[in-house]
Order: C-alpha cells, then structure tokens, then sequence
C-alpha cells in the first residue's frame, strides 16, 4: 500500500487554493490595500491628529488655567496675610488707645478727686474759721456777762471787753497745749 501511495499521481492540497486564485487574491488585495492607503487612511491621520490637537490644546489651556489659579491663589493668601497683619496692627492700635484713654481718665480722675479734696479742706477750713469766730464771739459775751456779776461792775467798754476776752481765751489755749 505504501508502493501505491508513492507511486500514485500528486493529489492536490485542500488548503492552498489554486494558482489563478491566488493571483487574483492579491490583485484584489493590492487594489484595496492602495485604497485604504491613499483615501480611507489619510482621513484616519487628520482625525487623529485633529483629536490630538484638540487634546494638546485643553491640556495647555488646563495648564494655563491651572497656574493662572495658582497665581490668584497666592495673590489671596498674600492679600488674606495683609489683612491679617493689617487687623492684627489695628487691634494693637486700639488696645494701646484704650490704655492711654484709661490712663487718662484716672489721671482726670485723680485731678478731680485732688480738686474736690482741696475744696472740702477749704470748705472745712473756712468753716472751722467761721465757727472759731462764732466761738471767740459768743465766749466773749459770755465771759463779759459772768465777769461783770463777778466784779459787780459794768465793762461795756469795747477796748476792756476785747481785751478781757482776749486775755481769758489765750489763756484757755496756753491751757490747751500744756
């Protein structure tokens, strides 16, 4: 049986087609693959590279966009530290107004307790005076009337009487300071 295979006329191969199919094939093949080539192909690249271009495009405007926000960023939080400086300046400011303002009205304060003190010792003082004078006077009447039931003799001479007076209430201030 092996004798009769080798000897035995070629039989074709199922898997590889005929010659005239095998031209025509690649006939057909270049015709399409010219085709796709020079028409289907170049529309393919201008889409793609339209698409890359746009895409290149937002990528440089996103950066753009992207460090024009970070400028304005920084450009706030500079602005947001000056006001914060800026504040922190006036709050000093104020708190050094209000304690001169403090120590002012206690300077005000003191003055004005000083004035009315010196005016109550002035008051006083003029006061005690009137009341000495009173005293002196109302004391000298009295001493002239005990002295005249004493001395059974009238002293309504003004210079006697002064000077009775006088005389009695030194020595009831001699008396005093021992």
């Amino acid at each position: 049986m092996i004798s009769r295979i080798i000897h035995s006329e070629a039989v074709p191969n199922i898997l590889l087609p005929a010659t005239p199919d095998l031209i025509w094939s690649s006939v057909v093949f270049v015709i399409l693959l010219t085709f796709f080539w020079f028409r289907v192909l170049p529309n393919f690249k201008k889409t793609l590279d339209a698409r890359t271009d746009a895409i290149e495009g937002r990528l440089a405007e996103a950066e753009r966009i992207s460090a024009e926000a970070a400028k304005q960023t920084a450009a706030m939080a500079s602005a947001q530290e000056d006001s914060r400086a800026e504040a922190a300046a006036v709050r000093e400011q104020a708190r050094a107004e209000g304690v001169a303002i403090i120590a002012e009205l206690k300077e005000q304060a003191n003055a004005e307790a000083a004035r009315i003190t010196a005016t109550a010792k002035a008051q006083i003082e003029a006061e005690r005076q009137a009341a000495l004078v009173s005293l002196r006077a109302e004391v000298g009447t009295l001493a002239i009337d005990l002295a005249s039931k004493v001395v059974g003799a009238s002293l309504q001479n003004d210079k006697v009487a002064t000077n009775v007076v006088n005389d009695f209430l030194a020595d009831l201030e001699g008396g005093k300071q021992k």
